[in-house]
């Protein structure tokens, strides 16, 4: 059923990846409910148009009827019409830390989810499935919270002012060379915001006349940082080795279009762990291609620093690279370590370059101190320099966790994506009415959980995504588990038949990439 990856030696370790094919049937059925729901959309907007059923969503006033339009009426075509059906799976505000377990606030609506009201009832005790809180370090007690609040009395919340100008604490120097440390880099650099790091970063490394070949499956900030640059970008897909070795090899032979030159610099964007798909990327032949093409790699681990590898410091840990192989290594402080923010780790060269001339760096308010701190406690205890094995032990729960949950869930017999050492799950759901009615039932048992649809991802791939933490004790993921399989059973969500399609030998657009059979 696993497809074992070796490769020629370049894989210490067994790589096992699962993207089972959907079956004709479901997706067929899933085409057709989105028809309908089109279908019942004109027919509802037409209705809106003739005033027979109410409007609710932002127009023109009739004095700006005459402007360029500020709203996009057929823009938001699905966001009236299809999301709205199914809103009240997103935004729900939570009321307690999001550890294990988390309090939500009950929220009703009568207007068909245009508009919600708040019952004042307190939902206890849900069991959380949908933070990124890898490691569990998202905990309103313990050593890292003691340190956050004795920071907080003696820097306060906020410093008011860019690294470049007031902003630049003992605490930032600090933190920096731990990340180094920590990723085994010569230098680093800490920033406010994990998308910023992305966004902000790309556009201060590569620009007109160079080449971006980016992961098909990237993150947002990974595509927004790309096309703020004014680089040429071009797409491969996802985790797909042949697809990148044939744009590099177009690449050099070709160089820019018209002129023919030799591009300024080909620079590889990738993630660790793809948080929709749960994979992980395959960072050894990634590499390989990078030295044999001479270009450059940037390398996000916004989700698997912490989660991969025997001590955390992951995806380049995981699979036993030399961190001296990834030029600009990223990642972020939102998921295992508890807090907020960024950092980009590399060469001096390279994070003094940044320094200067990166927006995120020169105008961007510093870190707050206590979340310094936060990252600051948490990343000494997974490397055990707080005198304890309390990280490590986090760090081997995760795995465990991850491996339990993942079998469990294929035994039941749901289409589970990605990598067996993935904690990112995605379950499988297709069909739109059964992104909504999911997550309904699941809080109904008690469990929280994230329901993705159209358009983050594709349109027949609709999927809950589970992200499993060091702090879930086998007796939640038992308990999870129970509910998930009532629930399957209940939507008939249990489509696996056991076909999966090894991810080198998944299709990709012959029209882009020729030679497929190569």
């Amino acid at each position: 059923i696993n497809h074992i990856v070796h490769n020629g030696g370049l894989y210490k370790r067994p790589f096992n990846e699962d993207f089972e094919e959907t079956p004709m049937l479901v997706a067929v059925l899933t085409y057709v409910g989105y028809g309908v729901l089109t279908l019942f959309g004109y027919l509802r907007d037409f209705m809106r148009q003739w005033k027979i059923e109410k409007c609710q969503n932002a127009t023109e006033r009739e004095e700006q009827k005459d402007f360029v339009p500020l709203y996009q009426d057929f823009e938001n075509f699905y966001n009236r019409n299809l999301y709205m059906r199914i809103r009240d799976s997103w935004n729900r505000p939570i009321c307690s830390v999001p550890g294990a377990k988390v309090d939500m606030m009950e929220r009703v609506s009568h207007d068909y989810n245009w508009t919600f009201t708040y019952t004042g009832r307190v939902i206890k005790d849900i069991i959380n499935m949908g933070s990124y809180n890898y490691l569990g370090f998202a905990q309103k007690a313990g050593t890292c919270q003691e340190a956050a609040a004795k920071v907080l009395s003696q820097y306060g919340a906020g410093v008011c002012s860019t690294r470049q100008e007031m902003g630049n604490l003992d605490k930032h120097e600090e933190l920096e060379k731990l990340v180094a440390r920590f990723l085994g880099v010569e230098s680093a650099m800490a920033y406010g915001m994990g998308f910023a790091t992305n966004s902000m970063n790309i556009p201060a490394l590569v620009g007109k006349g160079c080449l971006i070949l980016s992961d098909e499956l990237n993150h947002a900030s990974l595509v927004l940082g790309a096309r703020l640059s004014g680089a040429t970008i071009r797409i491969f897909k996802h985790n797909n080795m042949q697809s990148l070795e044939k744009l590099l090899k177009d690449a050099i032979v070709h160089g820019q279009p018209r002129t023919r030159r030799p591009w300024k610099k080909i620079l590889i964007l990738v993630e660790g762990i793809y948080s929709m798909e749960g994979s992980i990327v395959r960072l050894p032949e990634v590499i390989a291609l990078k030295k044999k093409y001479k270009s450059y790699l940037y390398l996000d681990e916004a989700h698997s620093i912490g989660a991969l590898g025997p001590t955390g410091r992951g995806v380049v840990e995981y699979f036993g690279l030399n961190p001296e192989d990834v030029d600009v290594m990223m990642g972020t402080f939102t998921k295992s370590f508890g807090a907020a923010g960024g950092y980009i780790g590399g060469k001096k060269e390279l994070i003094d370059y940044l320094r200067t001339y990166s927006h995120s760096a020169v105008y961007a308010t510093s870190l707050s101190p206590p979340v310094v701190e936060q990252i600051i406690t948490s990343m000494k205890c997974i490397m055990g320099e707080d005198g304890t094995t309390v990280g490590k032990a986090r760090v081997q729960q995760l795995a465990e966790n991850t491996r339990y949950f993942r079998r469990r869930l294929k035994e039941m017999g749901f289409i589970i994506y990605g990598n067996e050492d993935s904690p990112v799950v995605p379950l499988m759901l297709y069909m739109p009415a059964k992104i909504g009615a999911f997550g309904r039932e699941m809080l109904k048992r008690n469990i929280g959980v994230v329901v993705v649809g159209f358009p983050a991802t594709p349109i027949i791939e609709s999927r809950a995504r589970f992200c499993l933490s060091a702090a879930h004790t086998k007796e939640m993921l038992d308990t999870a588990l129970k509910e998930i399989n009532e629930v399957g059973d209940l939507l008939q969500l249990k489509y696996s038949r056991h076909r999966l399609v090894p991810l080198l030998d998944r299709p990709f657009d012959e029209t882009t990439y020729e030679e497929t059979e190569d």
